[in-house]
C-alpha cells in the first residue's frame, strides 16, 4: 500500500499536529479531526486505510465513534488514550478496534503498531487460497473446500464468510455485518436474516456446527471469525 492515509482523531491541536508531522515524515499521507462529528460526517470524503482515534473527544465519546465506524468500513483503528483501565480496553477492542495503546507513548511503538495493522490486512486480501486448517478459501475461485472436499457456498454465505476474513479477529456487530450483506430496502433492522445466513455458513464449515471454532458469538455485540 503506497502512502496510505492516516485519519488522526484527536481533539488536542497541539498533539495532532505533532504526531500528523511525524508520520508525513515517515512517509503516510495524514488528515486531522478533532471532533467525532467531522469523522462521521466526514467519514467517507475522507477515506482513511487506518484511523487513530483519541477516546476524549469534546462531541462524542471515542468509543462511540469507534462503534459507528466499524458498522460502516473494516478500515483499522488504533485507539489512543489515557484511558488505561481494563474495562475500556476490552471494551474498545470488542467495539472493533484492532489496537489499543495507552497514553503517554512512545511513537516509534505507534508506528510500529501501524504498519503491522496495515501488513495484516494486505496479507489477508493477497492469501489465495487462505488454508485455515479444515476450511481452505479460493478467493479467485470464489470456492472453499471442507476437509479436502468442494462444498458450495450462496452468494450471501460467500459474502458473509469474506467479511469476516477480511476482519479476522475483530467482534463486528450485527449493525456492520447487516449492512454490509444488504441495502436497507432488502433488510429490515429486526430481521433474523442474519442469524439464519451464520446458521447455515457454520452447517457447511464447521467441524461441529453446535460448538463453532471459525464464527463465535458475542453475545449482545455480533460475531468474530477466529484469528487463530
Amino acid at each position: 500500500m503506497a502512502n496510505p492515509k492516516i485519519l488522526v482523531v484527536e481533539d488536542d491541536d497541539d498533539i495532532r499536529t505533532v504526531l500528523m508531522d511525524q508520520l508525513k515524515l515517515d512517509g503516510f499521507e495524514t488528515v486531522g479531526a478533532s471532533t467525532g462529528t467531522e469523522v462521521l460526517e466526514g467519514y467517507n470524503v475522507l477515506a482513511p486505510d487506518l484511523i487513530i482515534l483519541d477516546l476524549k473527544l469534546p462531541d462524542i465519546d471515542g468509543l462511540v465513534v469507534c462503534q459507528e465506524i466499524r458498522k460502516r468500513s473494516d478500515v483499522p483503528i488504533i485507539i489512543v488514550s489515557a484511558r488505561d483501565s481494563l474495562p475500556d480496553k476490552i471494551r474498545g477492542l470488542e467495539l472493533g478496534a484492532d489496537d489499543y495503546v495507552t497514553k503517554p507513548f512512545e511513537y516509534l511503538e505507534l508506528e510500529a503498531r501501524i504498519r503491522a495493522c496495515l501488513r495484516r490486512r494486505k496479507s489477508v486480501a493477497n492469501q489465495d487460497p487462505l488454508d485455515l486448517g479444515s476450511l481452505k478459501v479460493f478467493r479467485k475461485k470464489r470456492m472453499i473446500e471442507v476437509n479436502g472436499k468442494s462444498v458450495n457456498l450462496t452468494k450471501k454465505e460467500y459474502e458473509l464468510l469474506n467479511l469476516f476474513l477480511e476482519n479476522r479477529g475483530q467482534v463486528l456487530s450485527r449493525e456492520f455485518l447487516s449492512s454490509h450483506l444488504w441495502n436497507k430496502k432488502e433488510v429490515y433492522p429486526w430481521s433474523r436474516a442474519l442469524d439464519v445466513h451464520v446458521r447455515r455458513l457454520r452447517k457447511k464449515i464447521e467441524p461441529d456446527p453446535a460448538n463453532p471454532t471459525y464464527i463465535l458469538t458475542h453475545a449482545g455485540v455480533g460475531y468474530r471469525f477466529a484469528a487463530d
